[in-house]
């Protein structure tokens, strides 16, 4: 951890939005707000001078494209960004952009009384900073978009006719939060359509997680959407938990069926991935597959070792691919993972697992 204050800089073209988000962080004794810019030239004149470890960026400024920014900043100087975002629909589908180009976390920007609704969300934005800052940015290539057909990017051998029924009883779930979109993506991109139900709970805001199903949609074979309550699990579906929302999975004769809960948050959070696995632990044991992803903190660790204590397999996201050692790292600590993969072997052994 850094011994040293975290230098944080912060870019938005709102005056009024710089000195807010500048207070927050500066409320904390360990970040230092080192300087704020109004628009990419500024910006990019003064992370040459300043060097700062972090940086706050609102993607959506009329002026400029904030998406090319960060693409540029991605390929030239890869360096933590923490989005700034507003709640409403393009918002949210230009946040999951910026999470495919490289940025570590997004914040929502209150919709009203933005001054005293801040202040109540101060804390998160601190703690987002904080673990950005130590997050493992990598450099990215030229970006090449994930191609919007559902055929791409497959790489693993269709299954044999007959090895498997469709009402197998199997399932799927995974949980993460920070890198966790794109953690995702990439092990749903390398999944092929005849696969069990997948069950996702994704830490992520209320209004961000319809994007974020529409967006894995789009990519992979699976037909991904975001669940609804009292849904039947389908088998070549993938079900992700709406913002805000639990999801928690019951066993309907040989099939299972998804209930949708805004009850009490579990480890500060609402969908929990503990949440989420304690109920497939117990409505689908052996026949169950979990895997924890990158994310900060603690969620779905002690829900993986109840899954392992039910007969489920289990894995967890290796430390040199997980954005954010967190989750996973706990998961381990606790004996909750099986096996301990990198990011890009997980799909294949997923789909192993249930293929056998």
């Amino acid at each position: 951890m850094h011994h040293n204050p975290i230098k944080a800089m912060v870019v938005d073209d709102s005056a009024f939005m710089r000195q807010l988000i500048s207070d927050v962080l500066r409320s904390d004794p360990g970040i230092e707000v080192v300087a704020t810019a109004s628009d990419p030239y500024q910006a990019r004149d003064l992370i040459k001078q300043y060097n700062p470890d972090v940086l706050t960026l609102d993607v959506e400024m009329p002026k400029m494209d904030g998406l090319k920014f960060l693409e540029n900043l991605m390929r030239l100087r890869p360096m933590p960004v923490v989005m700034v975002s507003s709640l409403t629909e393009a918002g949210a589908r230009t946040t999951m952009e910026a999470l495919a180009l490289g940025a570590v976390d997004f914040f929502p920007k209150p919709k009203t009384d933005v001054e005293r609704t801040f202040e109540t969300v101060a804390a998160e934005l601190i703690e987002k900073v904080r673990h950005a800052a130590s997050a493992r940015v990598r450099q990215r290539a030229p970006t090449l978009a994930p191609s919007e057909s559902k055929a791409a990017g497959v790489v693993l051998p269709a299954p044999r006719p007959g090895v498997r029924r469709p009402d197998s009883g199997r399932l799927i779930a995974i949980g993460a939060s920070t890198g966790g979109t794109e953690a995702i993506r990439e092990v749903l991109q390398q999944l092929p359509a005849d696969m069990p139900p997948v069950v996702i709970a994704q830490h992520i805001p209320s209004g961000f997680s319809l994007a974020f199903a529409q967006r894995l949609d789009r990519v992979c074979q699976l037909a991904v959407s975001e669940v609804k309550d009292g849904e039947t699990l389908q088998p070549g579906h993938a079900y992700v938990a709406p913002g805000d929302f639990h999801l928690i999975v019951e066993r309907v004769g040989r099939g299972y069926r998804a209930s949708v809960t805004a009850d009490e948050k579990v480890n500060r959070h609402r969908p929990s991935v503990d949440v989420l696995f304690r109920s497939v632990a117990t409505a689908a044991a052996a026949n169950a597959v979990g895997v924890i992803l990158t994310g900060m903190g603690a969620d779905g660790a002690a829900g993986l070792l109840e899954m392992r204590e039910s007969g489920a397999k289990t894995i967890a996201q290796d430390e040199a691919t997980s954005l954010v050692y967190g989750m996973p790292r706990e998961a381990a600590k606790l004996g909750g993972a099986e096996a301990i993969l990198p990011l890009d072997r997980i799909a294949a052994q997923v789909h192993s697992l249930v293929s056998d």
